[in-house]
């Protein structure tokens, strides 16, 4: 474990230097790894430690997704059962089912969560607002975590392209003594570039405030709120989508992705740069009020309750996909389409 200055403040980090996949695959060599959920993170984190040589089975229900993971070579009896039978025999049960899926199956789960097995997260919610969920593991199991930072689908094409996402590691339960070093087993068996230690709470904390803010909900509305502003002036949709959305996303994040926002702004004009010190301060003193109010909200389980209200409803799916229609049918994301196909690399 080293310990590593990120901006003044030392924290405690693992690399796949320091544990290789070798010493990974030694710590788990008996055990059987069953990822319940196949849906978001699921193929991701399965495939990946099936294709570094591990012990893995999945476990679904019958369906599209079920299917999805027989064509991803999964066998039905073999190495793909329901999901009853998957936590049976599984030593360590990756529960990567959604925060509403995992509420409904949890007593499933739990029954199977014998002496000195592994419960495994990617995500600290189930745990952190248990009193909600009603998540609450036996005492005599080690309880794990490990956090990508990013997409399922991130999580295999990182791995496919020899890099890796960065994950965030916790141990909530150590029963056996050797949960932290089964959690980095996983964490590296799943493709982790690196991983930073955390906590259930610090994590889900943080991952719900950023999927609410910049990561997405702050984002769009950034976007939305500029992009309207340059067409009720006057420019076009593409005018206006590319100096919002296209320039940041095709030319600028790269630029900040390799080297940090002070280098974007020295390789950009000087007259952007003047314009992007002078206003980034209103920015902040405009945005930093709504983070806070958000923080808190996340922080006090007021978001969780908000998403297991809203998953429980019988007609969530059918409102979730009319509000993710309005917004794939809006001006500027109609517009994204034709911009993208307008890229070189599809205009051949």
């Amino acid at each position: 474990m080293a310990k590593m200055n990120f901006g003044g403040v030392e924290e405690n980090v693992m690399t796949r230097g320091e544990f290789t996949l070798e010493k990974a695959r030694k710590t788990l060599e008996n055990q059987t790894l069953a990822v319940i959920g196949y849906g978001v993170q699921g193929p991701g984190q399965s495939l990946n430690l099936r294709d570094n040589g591990f012990n893995v089975i999945v476990g679904q229900r019958p369906g599209k997704t079920f299917d999805k993971a027989v064509k991803d070579g999964w066998v039905p009896g073999e190495t793909l059962f329901g999901i009853e039978e998957a936590c049976a025999k599984g030593d360590i049960i990756m529960c990567l089912l959604s925060d509403a899926a995992v509420m409904s199956v949890w007593p499933v789960i739990k029954k199977h969560l014998t002496t000195g097995k592994t419960l495994y997260f990617s995500h600290g919610f189930a745990i952190t607002w248990n009193d909600r969920t009603g998540c609450v593991p036996p005492a005599d199991v080690d309880v794990v975590m490990v956090a990508p930072k990013g997409s399922g689908t991130t999580v295999r094409s990182l791995y496919l392209e020899g890099r890796g996402i960065n994950s965030s590691y916790a141990v909530y339960q150590d029963y056996t003594g050797k949960a932290l070093e089964k959690t980095l087993a996983i964490g590296i068996g799943i493709g982790s570039g690196y991983l930073f230690e955390t906590t259930f709470q610090r994590e889900a904390v943080s991952d719900l405030t950023g999927e609410r803010g910049s990561l997405m909900g702050a984002i769009q509305g950034l976007f939305l709120a500029q992009y309207e502003v340059l067409r009720e002036n006057g420019h076009t949709p593409s005018e206006a989508f590319n100096e919002t959305v296209e320039e940041l996303t095709q030319s600028l994040m790269p630029l900040f992705a390799a080297k940090g926002m002070d280098w974007m702004y020295a390789n950009c004009s000087t007259t952007a740069q003047r314009g992007a010190l002078d206003w980034m301060g209103p920015f902040h003193d405009a945005i930093k009020p709504v983070v806070q109010k958000l923080y808190e909200s996340v922080k006090s389980g007021k978001e969780a309750q908000i998403s297991i209200d809203a998953n429980s409803k019988p007609d969530y799916r059918e409102g979730l996909e009319a509000e993710l229609k309005a917004l794939r049918e809006s001006e500027m994301w109609r517009t994204a389409n034709t911009v993208r196909s307008l890229r070189p690399e599809n205009n051949k």
